[in-house]
């Protein structure tokens, strides 16, 4: 059901009724091997009614523009939980089979009846260090997108990085395999570590590539949940961790392929960086305003027009707009698609979700590849907000931080108006050479404005 806007909002009501569903089973028909059941309903419901209202408030006054940041925190908890669960159920295992080896060896062949915690603990460890991971990351993926955090690296970063990770990695073996000694110290120092390494791993990335940050942190999440799932025997976490983590890690995939970048590199932290930066210092050539009237008649009188989309109608809330002038040209004949970038907006699928609040119709909607081999067919681009996604510097400039993302071939059209509200590059901090070419017109302001007074200049024709 989430696979077509149409269904997709009945497909999250069936899940959430699935996920109260399973709580609801969890809570009152869960028992141990000796038949013991869940108590403390206070406490958990108590929870349940707090994070619910929480919850419920922050989703309901959300802006659409701030839903990738609210995804990330949401994620991050997410991640929290993991490592929470972590920590409790080691300290269950500790007072269990680790602090007799300490306080009371005169009863050390009692444990020899015990399992083998081996298991247990490599679970723990895992849950643990992903879960954190992912909340650190998670949590600095949301400063940075709500412009609270700014990008920070140092030289020898990724070194660092990796430094911390195997440190990580193998405190990870020296807990599972020391029998106890010195546990309860080692599983704070992986906590620690992991935090750090989660902030280092987010904090040099740009904000252009934070769609794939925001996915493979959520592939983590997905994981470390999965890693409670085993914890705990519950088979509906564990196979809600996996479907997560699966499809968490085949988004980041795809986002890395659009973007041309390794997820190698992702996964060490270096991903955004290791560009040189010499593209983001030529100045910007020369270009040429268009009047608002003028751009009216241009429209007005093409055949086909492609819509780009970016981050700048997003902020302005002109999804509405938008759907109103595609409704006016097309009662005038003209023919109006939308280029999605598989990155624009701040997530993955962030102008779908704007365009469909709109009521744009799906078909409408074109991918990449499909709206690059419109575009030498089509008379007229408008460019909403959009900037690093239209950049040909990704195509020709190999100093430029960009280069080798795919990107929207709109140079290729015959006439191509941009609207933004000023000369100020984009999310990638790089000046864009498409608006100094000869066919390019620029028309400065608020897209919402813009589009409406489009829309008024349009019928008067």
């Amino acid at each position: 059901m989430l696979s077509h806007p149409d269904r997709a909002r009945r497909g999250n009501q069936i899940a959430a009724a699935g996920m109260i569903i399973a709580i609801l089973g969890t809570i009152f028909l869960y028992h141990d091997d000796t038949g013991n059941r869940l108590h403390n309903y206070g406490w958990i419901f108590g929870g349940i009614l707090i994070g619910g209202t929480i919850g419920t408030l922050a989703a309901k006054r959300v802006k659409m523009t701030a839903m990738p940041e609210m995804v990330s925190m949401f994620n991050g908890m997410g991640g929290a939980c993991a490592a929470l669960i972590s920590i409790v159920e080691f300290n269950h295992l500790d007072k269990i089979y680790f602090e007799p080896l300490w306080y009371d060896r005169v009863n050390l062949d009692s444990l020899k009846n015990l399992p083998d915690p081996t298991g247990t603990l490599i679970i723990i460890a895992a849950g643990l260090i992903i879960g954190s991971i992912s909340f650190a990351g998670s949590m600095i993926a949301w400063g940075k997108l709500n412009g609270r955090i700014k990008d920070f690296s140092f030289s020898g970063q990724h070194i660092l990085n990796l430094i911390l990770l195997f440190a990580i990695l193998g405190l990870a073996v020296f807990l599972v395999t020391s029998n106890g000694v010195l546990n309860s110290l080692i599983i704070y120092v992986i906590l620690a570590l992991a935090l750090v390494y989660g902030i280092l791993f987010v904090m040099p990335i740009g904000g252009a590539d934070m769609p794939v940050v925001i996915s493979v942190l959520n592939s983590f999440t997905g994981v470390a949940a999965a890693c409670g799932g085993f914890l705990y025997n519950n088979k509906v976490m564990l196979t809600g961790g996996i479907l997560v983590g699966a499809a968490g890690t085949l988004l980041t995939i795809l986002m890395c392929k659009a973007m041309n970048r390794s997820l190698g590199n992702v996964l060490i932290g270096s991903f955004g960086g290791g560009h040189t930066v010499a593209g983001a210092k030529k100045q910007q050539g020369a270009y040429k305003e268009i009047s608002l009237s003028d751009a009216a008649v241009v429209m007005a009188y093409a055949q086909k027009i492609m819509i780009v989309p970016g981050y700048g109608l997003a902020v302005a809330q002109a999804q509405h707009a938008c759907h109103d002038l595609e409704k006016l040209l097309n009662e005038r004949g003209i023919d109006v698609k939308y280029a999605i970038h598989p990155v624009a907006g701040r997530m993955p699928g962030h102008m779908n979700v704007l365009l469909a609040e709109a009521d744009v119709s799906y078909d409408n909607l074109e991918e990449m590849e499909q709206a690059n081999e419109e575009f030498p067919s089509t008379d007229v681009v408008l460019v909403l907000g959009a900037n690093d996604v239209v950049n040909p510097a990704a195509k020709n400039d190999p100093s430029s931080p960009i280069y080798g993302m795919p990107i929207l071939d709109v140079e290729l059209a015959k006439t191509i108006i941009v609207n933004k509200r000023s000369m100020k590059p984009g999310y990638a901090g790089i000046d864009n050479e498409l608006f100094s070419f000869k066919k390019t017109s620029m028309l400065f302001g608020d897209a919402k404005k813009v589009l409406q007074d489009l829309i008024a200049a349009i019928k008067q024709l």
